[in-house]
C-alpha cells in the first residue's frame, strides 16, 4: 500500500509559489487540485511587507495571511505537510508545504543573495534536488522572474486559473453574421407578428441552438436584415426587429449610429428591459459618447433614471485619489477628461436656434447636464446603492474580476450599469486580457435575459485617428 502511495506522490506536481500569485488572488492555495503548494519562507516575509494599507494587494495579502493563521491552527504535523482537503471544502486534495528549514543557496555567483527573487529561486533549485522523481515548478506573475528562472533552467509558469479565457480572439462579440441562405434554412413554418412598433419572428433550423439572448444577428444585403435575439429554446428562436437609430428622426440627444454596431449599441442602451451592458471598442469608436448620450435622454427626457453616475480607474488602481484640495469631484476632475471632451460634443449638437441661442443658452444646457452627472471615485463604491441610476464603469478592463463584484453589486433596483473598455490597453499591473474583470463580466453574462453586450469594431473619430490607428 506504502508503495503504491509513493508512486501517486511522484506523478503530483510540487508548485512554489511566488508572493504576486497570492496578493493577485488570495484563493490560489486551493487552485492546485491534487499536487502540493511549497511556500519559501521569503514568501511570507514580502506578504508581510505588503500588508499595510487600503488598496486592494494589501487586503489580498491580509486575506492570505489569515487563510494561512487558520490552517496552521488546525495543521498537526508542519514538516509533512498541511493537507489542503478540508480547508479547501474539497476543491484542493493537495498539502501545504512551508519551508521549515533554512536552504543553503546555490545560485550562479553573478545573482545576489540579497535579492528575494534569487531566494525563491534557490529554494526551487534545493526542492529539485530534494524530491529528483518530482516535478517542482515556479508559478509567479512576475515575467521577469519567469525569464530568470527558464535562463536557469527551472521551469516557470504563469498564474492561469483566473483566467476567463485561454484567447481573448474567443471572447464573445455581442453580434453574428447570419449566413446567406438563412432565411432558406430557417424560413419553414416562420411565424411572424408585431407589437409595439416592432416585428418579431420565430425561425427554427440548425443555427437556433447556437444563438444566445440578447444577441445581435444581421444578414448583410439591400436592405440589411438586422435583429435582436429574444428567446432561444432548442432548435426554435424568436428574432425583434431593431429601432433604426442611424436616421435622424431617432437621433439620441442629438447623436446619430453611424455603423451597425454603433446601433446596436444605441438598441441596449436605451432598452428599459436591459440592465447591465458592456461596451468592449478601440479609442475613437464612440463608446463614451454613446453612452452619455443615451444616459442623457433618459435621465433628462424620458425621467427614467435619476442621475448619471461616472466612476473609472484611477490608475494606480484602488489607491487613495490624494491629499488634493477639493471636494471628491474636484479630485477626481483630471481623470474625467473623456467625460469633458464627450460633454463638448453632445452640449454643441444640442444648439438650438431662437432668441437664447449662443452663449448663454449653452451655458445653461451645460449647467443643467453637469447638475445630472456625478463623477465618483471606486474607493468610496464599498457599502453604497444606487437606486434609480445610470452608473457608467469607463476604463474597465483595468478592475479585476473581485473589483468588479463589488461595484456590479452596488446596483439597486431601477439601477442600469454600463461597462466601457478596451482590453487590448490594461494599465493595471499583473492584470492581462484574459484575467480582467471586463472579460470576466462579458463572458459571465452573455445570454442573460437582462444584460447585453457589444463589440465596437470601427473608429469614427476623424481620418486622421483612423489612418493613423492604421499605420503607426
Amino acid at each position: 500500500m506504502a508503495r503504491k502511495t509513493s508512486k501517486k506522490a511522484e506523478a503530483t506536481k510540487i508548485f512554489v509559489l511566488d508572493t504576486n500569485v497570492l496578493m493577485h488572488d488570495p484563493t490560489s492555495l486551493f487552485r492546485f487540485e491534487e499536487h502540493d503548494i511549497f511556500l519559501p519562507i521569503m514568501t511570507l516575509e514580502e506578504l508581510d511587507n505588503h500588508k499595510k494599507g487600503m488598496s486592494e494587494i494589501a487586503r489580498n495579502a491580509r486575506q492570505v495571511s489569515r487563510t494561512l493563521d487558520e490552517m496552521l491552527a488546525l495543521a498537526e504535523d508542519i514538516e509533512e505537510g498541511i493537507p489542503l482537503d478540508e480547508p479547501s471544502k474539497g476543491l484542493a486534495s493537495g498539502r501545504l508545504l512551508l519551508q521549515t528549514e533554512a536552504i543553503s543557496s546555490e545560485l550562479p555567483p553573478a545573482l545576489p543573495t540579497s535579492k528575494v527573487d534569487n531566494q525563491i529561486l534557490a529554494v526551487v533549485i534545493h526542492l529539485q534536488r530534494r524530491y529528483p522523481k518530482r516535478s517542482v515548478i515556479l508559478v509567479s506573475k512576475d515575467i521577469n522572474m519567469r525569464i530568470k528562472a527558464r535562463s536557469l533552467g527551472l521551469p516557470a509558469e504563469d498564474y492561469f486559473n483566473d483566467k476567463v479565457l485561454e484567447d481573448t480572439d474567443l471572447l464573445y462579440a455581442g453580434s453574428r453574421a447570419l449566413p446567406a441562405d438563412f432565411w432558406d434554412k430557417h424560413g419553414q413554418g416562420m411565424e411572424s407578428w408585431k407589437k409595439d412598433g416592432k416585428t418579431y419572428y420565430r425561425v427554427s433550423g440548425p443555427l437556433c441552438p447556437d444563438l444566445l439572448l440578447n444577441e445581435f444577428v444581421y444578414l448583410e444585403g439591400e436592405p440589411e436584415f438586422t435583429a435582436l435575439v429574444k428567446e432561444a429554446a432548442g432548435k426554435k428562436a424568436v428574432l425583434e426587429t431593431l429601432v433604426d437609430y442611424s436616421h435622424p428622426k431617432h437621433a439620441v440627444w442629438g447623436i446619430n449610429a453611424r455603423n451597425r454596431e454603433q446601433n446596436f449599441a444605441l438598441n441596449l442602451l436605451m432598452d428599459p428591459e436591459v440592465d447591465f451592458v458592456t461596451l468592449l471598442g478601440q479609442a475613437g469608436t464612440g463608446k463614451t459618447l454613446l453612452t452619455l448620450a443615451a444616459g442623457l435622454t433618459q435621465v433628462l427626457e424620458t425621467k427614467r433614471y435619476a442621475e448619471i453616475i461616472m466612476t473609472r480607474v484611477t490608475v494606480p488602481v484602488g489607491e487613495d485619489i490624494g491629499f488634493l484640495p477639493g471636494t471628491e469631484e474636484e479630485k477626481m476632475a483630471p481623470w474625467m477628461g473623456a467625460l469633458e471632451d464627450n460633454l463638448e460634443v453632445l452640449t454643441h449638437s444640442e444648439e438650438g436656434g431662437g432668441a437664447f441661442s449662443g452663449e448663454w443658452s449653452k451655458a445653461a444646457t451645460t449647467d443643467l447636464i453637469r447638475s445630472r452627472i456625478k463623477v465618483k471615485s471606486l474607493n468610496f463604491m464599498r457599502g453604497r446603492t444606487f437606486l434609480s441610476k445610470f452608473l457608467i464603469i469607463d476604463e474597465a478592463q483595468n478592475l479585476t474580476p473581485k473589483q468588479m463584484k463589488t461595484l456590479i453589486t452596488r446596483a439597486g433596483p431601477g439601477t442600469k450599469v454600463v461597462c466601457l473598455g478596451n482590453i487590448a490597453q490594461i494599465d493595471t499591473p499583473y492584470l492581462t486580457e484574459g484575467s480582467s474583470g471586463l472579460t470576466y463580466v462579458v463572458d459571465r453574462f452573455k445570454g442573460w435575459t437582462h444584460s447585453g453586450h457589444i463589440t465596437l469594431q470601427r473608429g469614427e473619430r476623424s481620418r486622421l485617428a483612423d489612418h493613423a490607428a492604421e499605420v503607426l
